[in-house]
């Protein structure tokens, strides 16, 4: 039941008339005002002080007065040069993006880097260290990525370093977290149990085929991620982009085998929780952490990490796959069709999302296997009209 709101009372008293004081009343008024005053200024400060240091953010910078200088001219701009409270621009990720077999063998990772074009302004070679599905392409240490069959390349980390910097680009790595369905096979702990029985749950949709997948909600899994992280952070990939910190696409039959935190509202928090752990593994690392999502998985709703006041890292790369748009996205309510060009579904897909990407920095990664190189560069100028000035080829 909602409480009828009545309004302000305003009350109004008669005006009175001070003039009869005598001198020593007067002095007296005089005395106590300027002793109010002091108090409720001291009340008043005494109170602000820890409700400010409340609000603020670990690591914000202490509030400083504002001086006359600082609102006017030139001045009123946000000084970059100093540094106390230097405010920096977003970094820009430009990048041309390999896919996972590209990182099978020596021959296979040279034929992918010539073919990177030089002409469109990239900096970073972005390539698949761990991919959608589990497969590792490195030759890691991990005792469990050898046992759960994950390992798919015997490269080392400083052959593909050196490889990409030796074609005049510097290193970015791609880091799929929870869409595994290698390592459940062997360690059922980091994934999905039922309730029941703690038996493993397995994704039965059609185009999963029963595969199952780890949960954020597992150390073990946590730690898994976090290993690859610090191997590629070690290695020298400056930029480090983690995907796929989702959940996989619950049905109601699925939610009712399962923990009750995997249909709840909240359950945004341990999706969240472990972006932050990843960033804090990539920067001790000297590596920056972006979180990558998919257009097609934000258009069907499944996408709990994008939490801005939550997050630490604010930069997010958007994968907008043109293969899977053009098959069509739906949510439950609505399909949305794509059709025409990469440019054109660039174009029509940063629309639906914009707004939804709003409080990040933003960069764009435009994907396919049937689009050619020219069409994706074409694409890209189309995220120049959005406001974004960082990009992901391939």
């Amino acid at each position: 039941m909602k409480r009828k709101h009545k309004g302000r009372k305003i009350y109004k008293t008669k005006e009175k008339n001070y003039y009869g004081k005598s001198p020593v009343g007067k002095a007296l008024s005089a005395a106590l005002t300027v002793l109010l005053i002091g108090g409720i200024g001291f009340i008043g400060y005494s109170v602000a002080e820890p409700i400010i240091n409340y609000t603020q953010h670990k690591g914000d910078k202490p509030v400083q007065e504002t001086t006359a200088s600082d609102t006017t001219g030139e001045d009123a701009t946000e000084d970059t040069s100093s540094a106390e409270g230097e405010v920096k621009a977003p970094e820009k990720f430009q990048a041309a993006g390999l896919v996972p077999s590209d990182m099978v063998s020596a021959a296979a990772l040279q034929t992918a880097l010539s073919a990177v074009p030089h002409n469109a302004g990239v900096e970073f070679v972005e390539v698949p260290l761990k991919a959608r599905g589990g497969k590792i392409y490195y030759a890691t240490d991990s005792q469990e990525a050898k046992t759960c069959g994950a390992v798919s390349s015997a490269l080392s980390l400083a052959d593909i370093v050196a490889a990409i910097e030796q074609s005049g680009f510097k290193p970015a790595a791609e880091i799929s977290a929870f869409y595994d369905n290698q390592l459940p096979t062997k360690y059922p702990s980091a994934g999905y149990v039922t309730v029941d029985d703690g038996s493993q749950w397995v994704d039965n949709d059609p185009k999963n085929g029963g595969v199952p997948w780890t949960t954020p909600a597992s150390e073990e899994a946590l730690a898994y991620v976090s290993s690859v992280i610090d191997d590629a952070a070690a290695a020298g990939f400056e930029r480090i982009v983690v995907t796929d910190i989702m959940y996989p696409y619950f049905r109601e039959s699925d939610l009712a085998l399962l923990d009750g935190q995997y249909g709840r509202t909240d359950r945004f928090l341990a999706l969240t929780s472990a972006a932050n752990l990843f960033y804090e593994r990539s920067v001790s690392g000297g590596a920056s952490m972006y979180v990558g999502v998919s257009a097609a998985d934000m258009l069907k709703g499944n996408c709990d990490v994008l939490q801005p006041q939550l997050l630490s890292a604010n930069t997010v790369v958007l994968n907008v796959d043109v293969d899977e748009l053009k098959k069509g996205v739906s949510d439950g309510k609505m399909l949305y069709e794509f059709e025409g060009s990469p440019a054109e579904i660039t174009e029509k897909c940063l629309g639906f999302l914009k707004d939804r990407l709003a409080g990040f920095n933003v960069t764009v990664r435009i994907s396919g296997s049937g689009a050619t190189a020219e069409e994706l560069i074409s694409a890209k100028e189309k995220t120049a009209a959005y406001g974004y000035a960082s990009f992901v080829i391939g």
